[in-house]
């Protein structure tokens, strides 16, 4: 599966944007999407929450004013290794929805398709775990109990109580937002993704020196964007790294300097996995082809 009708307007406003064309704004440049030919009568009836964000979030009225518009990241296309049950490599771990790749959305993501990943394989998942549940054996001591108590004091350690530190979280989470958004969005290059990946070990040695403020154990917001940031900066540096090593262009991986997709090479499911120290590992799957074949969209 290749590019879906969201995607071929992103890279038609991308390819707008490198010709200079667009404009400029806080969040970076910007088309206009101009429905006021529609009149209020059908937007009213037809697209009354679009001109509701219009107006509590961008302060515009769009029956009378364009609407600014521009690629934005959207949904994860991948995850969690997890087999048809939602089963991981980690006997007893299930994973369903966005934060799992059972196989149901190939190289791009059709419309829609969230609510099957949540709902069908959800649903497997859970039925799943629970014969898996009902059929181990008893365990003489509590493991995940043992795990829990261990996660909690690492953190503990390595940001409550830990001296010193001059990072801000939102500094580096917008800095990291706007690297990928430079060099892993709708369209990627060799040299583009090579700079991102620097830079994301920058923001990652940076991030070994954030400043947490809050020291409460109890409804601590400051702890917890620390640690989603840590999980962004991992999941990042997860997206550059295989982007870099597909030299084609699949589904929503579109590369300039490979715009052809490879099946003999890159049909295959990418596969990282975390180190404590040093890069991450990557590995590769063959995908398991049925009755559809990979094919180019073509309209």
């Amino acid at each position: 599966m290749e590019l879906g009708p969201r995607d071929i307007i992103s890279r038609a406003m991308m390819t707008e944007f490198e010709e200079g064309h667009g404009f400029e704004g806080p969040h970076g440049k910007y088309l206009h999407l101009d429905v006021r030919h529609l009149g209020e009568d059908v937007i009213d009836r037809k697209l009354p929450f679009m001109r509701e964000l219009g107006r509590e979030f961008v302060g515009i009225d769009i029956v009378k004013d364009p609407i600014p518009v521009r690629p934005v990241q959207h949904y994860m296309m991948g995850g969690i290794d997890a087999d048809i049950s939602g089963a991981t490599p980690m006997a007893g771990l299930y994973a369903a929805g966005e934060c799992a790749n059972v196989g149901l959305n190939g190289a791009n993501r059709l419309g829609s398709n969230s609510l099957p990943e949540c709902l069908v394989f959800g649903a497997a998942a859970g039925r799943a775990a629970a014969e898996y549940a009902s059929s181990a054996k008893p365990v003489t001591a509590n493991p995940v109990d043992a795990i829990l108590w261990d996660e909690a004091r690492r953190v503990e350690v390595a940001y409550l109580e830990k001296k010193g530190g001059d990072e801000r979280i939102g500094a580096i989470r917008e800095e990291m937002q706007h690297e990928m958004d430079t060099g892993a969005g709708v369209f990627r290059t060799k040299e583009g993704l090579e700079t991102l990946v620097e830079r994301l070990g920058g923001l990652r040695q940076r991030f070994s020196r954030i400043k947490i403020e809050d020291s409460s154990r109890t409804f601590n917001t400051e702890l917890t964007s620390a640690i989603e940031l840590d999980f962004m900066l991992e999941l990042s540096q997860t997206i550059a790294l295989t982007a870099l090593a597909r030299d084609e262009s699949r589904g929503a991986h579109a590369r300039r300097d490979f715009p052809e997709r490879n099946d003999e090479k890159y049909l295959k499911h990418s596969l990282v996995f975390h180190r404590d120290a040093g890069k991450p590992r990557l590995e590769y799957r063959d995908v398991r082809v049925g009755n559809f074949k990979p094919q180019a969209r073509t309209y």
